[in-house]
């Protein structure tokens, strides 16, 4: 179990890479939300940044902490995004998407100079799979899609997988996007080679976006009791 001493510790690390007049992508969950606090806290004192934001959550979080945001259309570069991870190897590859906000997350760390990721060392992983895999989907014709999703992680290698809509949080309807899509949660156990499972989904019809980010991150920062660990990409 992570503790959230090892979370403050990660994102306390990250801004290290933050440098005034910067453009910076805001990640989603429970670590990122450390960073975007503390980065509010240095713009009341003064640091001059602009932010884009991931998901509704963080847009929500920044706003109310006095963050400054701006719409992603009036961007031409973006310098920094710090983000968190529900899984990272070895290789600086990642699992991302527990909150659903993977379509957003990835636009924004695809095109941003430097990602830097932060976690706590639960995160840690020698190989991708233990955390379902967020596979997000049109709603039209996710029956169909969800089948050849399930064909692809078998024909990857991947043993009995199970592929599970996503529902809202104590409800039964389903889980609706930022972008108005579905989430399939794929549990794969172990993913034999990521890279290719990556561009075997990229490749099926009804399929937005995945959650395995795959030399995207730069920099990977864990957090622990007495600090935190780099590691570079």
């Amino acid at each position: 179990m992570a503790n959230e001493h090892e979370k403050e510790n990660a994102a306390q690390a990250a801004m290290e890479y933050v440098e005034d007049g910067m453009t910076i992508g805001l990640g989603t969950g429970s670590t990122a939300k450390y960073f975007v606090e503390m980065l509010a806290d240095e713009v009341a004192d003064g640091l001059l940044v602009r932010c884009i934001e991931t998901s509704e959550q963080t847009r929500a979080l920044a706003t109310s902490l006095g963050v400054p945001l701006v719409p992603f259309e009036q961007v031409d570069r973006i310098h920094l995004t710090v983000d968190g991870a529900d899984e990272v190897d070895s290789n600086g590859y990642l699992i991302k998407g527990g909150g659903a906000a993977l379509l957003r997350e990835k636009i924004i760390a695809s095109a941003s100079d430097h990602m830097v990721v932060i976690a706590d060392p639960s995160k840690q992983v020698e190989r991708l799979g233990a955390f379902p895999l967020p596979v997000e989907v049109t709603p039209f014709g996710y029956t169909i899609t969800a089948k050849k999703v399930y064909d692809v992680l078998c024909a990857a290698g991947i043993d009995r997988p199970r592929v599970e809509l996503r529902k809202q949080a104590g409800s039964l309807d389903l889980l609706v996007t930022d972008g108005g899509n579905h989430i399939l949660d794929c549990h794969c156990g172990r993913i034999p080679d990521a890279e290719a499972l990556a561009a075997r989904l990229s490749n099926v019809p009804g399929v937005v976006e995945h959650g395995l980010f795959i030399n995207i991150a730069r920099t990977v920062i864990i957090g622990n009791e007495n600090g935190a660990t780099v590691f570079e990409f």
